[in-house]
């Protein structure tokens, strides 16, 4: 079976992923014309910031995604995908450190402007090989990953679950952002990484280079989407509802229970680690913040909001919740965390499976609804069909006898 036959089969049924997809298609070619295609005064024109703010957002999404595969089909919920999110984009934030060379505020063409700062002698040993654009692309996928299989191996051997692995994912994200804090670390400490220049010799700053990371976003997004649904789709993806749903008795029937857990999860801190790579810059600053627990927290109400076990749907959990995000924090900036707190609670009151539940169902009952319709039209044509030869068959022997 060739690779394009299974990728059709994997998405047969999934009408709302095939809707996404056709969105992200669109928006692909669509908005960059109506960025540089169109004249600023034109009414379909879309801003450069627009689209750097959207590609923002898409990241959010491939990060949803990451969460939705293993809390919606393995059943783990992680409280620390945010630290796969955040160390995928310290590796591309190394590597466009790198990339500033002498034109930094100090101007030494070895050390980022901090260590010199902090008065370091030295490039650190780790920092070593970010100057490669591919080198910094697999610490990318290396990185979140080889953290995500140690961390998983050891809880997952060790029958942690529930709660508890929950909560250790949480303390991992939080260790992790204490230690990065840290000026000693190299990572900048408190400041992060920013004042980045340029990617493969392109400026961050100018409108094509926006344009173009907007693109491999939503490509991304787009492949990663196809990864989730392959796997959800195969025999590994049934595994995992198997492990979710009823882990004990799937390590009865002979299943490896631990490897396949391990596996998926691994999966989806890489595509975690992507999403921050891509996030980074188009933001233009990666610092510890990315590591606070909260922000894990938030990834699980997009999730929530969107639809849990569907992957299209925490894509659009993640695009309404950073877009109302945006909006309050313009309009009423106070209030976020509250209307954060309260998009939570009234999804999990009128919405427990999601924005995508809720549209499904209705659509469910619109169809049912329909159908009982055409059937009552149906018993009706027949009946007065019925009626209508009774009475043709009662007359025409009277008439024939007459």
């Amino acid at each position: 079976m060739s690779s394009k036959s299974i990728v059709l089969s994997a998405m047969q049924g999934d009408r709302g992923g095939q809707l996404t997809l056709l969105v992200l298609l669109a928006a692909v070619i669509l908005v960059p014309l109506a960025n540089m295609a169109l004249p600023a005064s034109h009414p379909l024109h879309i801003e450069t910031f627009t689209i750097s703010l959207m590609g923002k957002y898409l990241s959010y999404a491939m990060l949803a995604l990451a969460l939705d595969l293993v809390w919606g089909y393995l059943g783990i919920l992680s409280l620390g995908h945010g630290a796969f999110f955040a160390l995928g984009g310290y590796a591309m934030g190394m590597y466009l450190m790198r990339q500033i060379g002498d034109r930094g505020v100090y101007g030494d063409p070895i050390l980022p402007d901090f260590m010199v700062f902090l008065d370091w002698q030295a490039l650190p040993w780790f920092w070593h090989g970010f100057d490669s654009f591919v080198f910094a692309c697999l610490m990318v996928v290396l990185v979140p990953g080889a953290l995500a299989y140690l961390f998983g191996y050891l809880a997952f051997r060790s029958r942690v679950s529930g709660v508890y692995l929950s909560i250790m994912t949480q303390a991992l994200t939080y260790a992790l952002m204490l230690a990065f804090f840290r000026n000693e670390m190299g990572f900048g400490g408190n400041n992060g990484l920013t004042d980045f220049k340029d990617i493969l010799g392109f400026s961050l700053q100018s409108d094509g280079t926006k344009v173009a990371l907007f693109v491999a976003t939503v490509i991304a997004l787009m492949m990663s989407y196809w990864i989730c649904r392959m796997v959800v789709a195969s025999r590994l993806g049934r595994v995992a509802l198997a492990i979710r749903d009823s882990e004990s008795r799937t390590r009865f029937m002979g299943y490896d229970v631990d490897t396949i857990k391990l596996a998926v999860f691994v999966l989806s801190a890489v595509i975690a680690g992507v999403a921050g790579a891509l996030y980074v810059p188009q933001v233009g600053i990666i610092n510890p913040g990315e590591f606070t627990p909260i922000n894990s927290i938030e990834v699980v109400v997009w999730v929530a909001l969107g639809g849990r076990a569907t992957l299209f749907g925490a894509i659009v959990g993640a695009l309404l919740v950073n877009y109302a995000k945006s909006w309050f924090t313009v309009e009423f900036p106070e209030v976020w965390l509250f209307a954060l707190g309260g998009l939570f609670v009234l999804s999990t009151l009128y919405f427990p499976r999601g924005v995508s539940g809720f549209v499904h169902e209705a659509l469910s009952r619109y169809r049912a609804r329909a159908s009982r319709n055409g059937n009552r039209s149906d018993k009706r044509e027949p009946h007065q069909s019925t009626l209508d030869n009774t009475s043709e068959s009662a007359h025409t022997p009277k008439e024939a006898t007459i």
